[in-house]
């Protein structure tokens, strides 16, 4: 069995042009790999914690040196000499090392990159694809893309408050169409907005961030895009909306832009009246339990209802979601709990409650196609990263092209 011999850490950019972390590991057979750790512009309050430098002096306190002295001088000397395919007693060394619950010790980022890059060395040690290595004989099956086309909230320079106005192509017979159908729509949006005379200028995650008037607007112009792209909105294309609503929620007031909570739930369920939408992201603020309750009672047999911020990729708190029957389904970014083995412990337990997973990115992201991989290995069915456009997103998206032309005819796309 092979063991690690290196553990090393560098500081790259992101996507948003700041710093990251860098991990490569090499093992004593020689085999050596990498992972790169994103960041998140909106990030839930109890997610495990990012170690930022916060020297005002460099990179305007957001540069990663500590995290990856983190890792060159303690997480090194902790993992050297330990089996490679021994994944999940990599990350508990690594979770009892930082000693913490949120992982502010050592950094979630040090920490993660070296379990995602110690599960990619095992792969390719084994000469296996990661998502065969992570998944076994059962990942076969391709993810339904949520590709965002308009930014807006954190992720966009607009007014919008909700932050992600997303297209699902659930009719597309295979994930090559499904990308097809979802570029033909993007470009001819990006025709739209031109003809209107808005700024096609995209936003963090890809999408378009035109100066809208409402959020009524935005998704008129998508089902505009959709229908002139020759495609049945509803039927082969649906909507999905991502409302960050933490970000716009007044704790004070406990109101969202002036709304409370149920007249919130009552413009939510407004909407997918109005809208082929079949499926709301963080429809209210993480703090917000009770509300949670009332939304999924209200929509929850009828779309999926995803907590981010809520569940924060956090089994214990999927697990009051769960007990409180509060969301159908889970957003998993494997940064906001730290390793590759809680992530997986959380997906396993949203699937064995008969909630749906989708894989997700950042929105400071990397080239880095982990979850891609990730997607495939645990069935997801649902992947979120980003547009089709910039090279971070499209990164992922190429990936999980290759892995289609790999299984062939064994390959399964996951439609509605």
């Amino acid at each position: 069995m092979a063991h690690i011999s290196s553990v090393r850490a560098l500081q790259i950019f992101d996507s948003r042009g700041l710093p990251t972390v860098e991990v490569t590991v090499t093992t004593d057979t020689g085999v050596s790999a990498k992972a790169a750790v994103p960041s998140g512009a909106s990030t839930g309050t109890h997610e495990a914690l990012e170690l930022r430098d916060n020297d005002k002096s460099r990179y305007k306190g957001k540069g990663v040196s500590l995290a990856v002295s983190h890792v060159n001088n303690i997480i090194s000397n902790t993992l050297i000499g330990m089996p490679l395919l021994d994944q999940r007693a990599v990350d508990q060394a690594l979770i009892s090392l930082d000693g913490t619950e949120n992982k502010e010790h050592l950094g979630a980022n040090a920490i993660l990159g070296a379990s995602l890059a110690t599960a990619r060395a095992a792969a390719a040690s084994l000469k296996l694809p990661l998502y065969r290595y992570l998944g076994g004989i059962g990942a076969y099956l391709l993810p339904c893309p949520m590709i965002n086309i308009i930014n807006g909230g954190l992720h966009g320079d607009n007014a919008l408050k909700f932050q992600e106005f997303m297209i699902r192509p659930i009719g597309a017979p295979s994930l090559t169409e499904a990308l097809r159908w979802g570029s033909e729509i993007f470009h001819t949006l990006k025709k739209i907005l031109k003809e209107k005379g808005y700024s096609t200028a995209v936003g963090d995650e890809g999408g378009f961030a035109p100066p809208l008037a409402s959020h009524e607007e935005a998704l008129d112009l998508i089902l505009q895009a959709i229908e002139e792209s020759n495609y049945i909105p509803g039927k082969q294309v649906t909507l999905a909306l991502d409302c960050a609503a933490s970000e716009f929620y007044n704790a004070l007031t406990q109101t969202y832009d002036g709304r409370s909570s149920s007249e919130m739930i009552t413009y939510l369920d407004r909407l997918t009246h109005k809208y082929p939408i079949d499926s709301i992201e963080d429809g209210l603020g993480e703090s917000d339990w009770n509300g949670w309750q009332d939304l999924t009672n209200l929509l929850g047999k009828k779309i999926q209802i995803v907590g981010d911020d809520l569940f924060v990729t956090n089994p214990k708190f999927l697990q009051k979601g769960i007990d409180h029957h509060i969301g159908n389904a889970i957003l998993i970014k494997p940064n906001q709990i730290g390793t590759l083995s809680e992530t997986l412990d959380t997906i396993q337990l949203a699937h064995s409650h008969g909630y749906k997973t989708i894989i997700s990115h950042r929105s400071g992201e990397t080239e880095d196609t982990f979850i891609a991989d990730l997607a495939l290995a645990t069935s997801s069915g649902q992947i979120k990263t980003g547009s089709l456009s910039r090279s971070e997103r499209i990164a992922k998206y190429n990936r999980l092209l290759e892995i289609e032309q790999e299984l062939g005819s064994m390959a399964k796309f996951a439609t509605k």
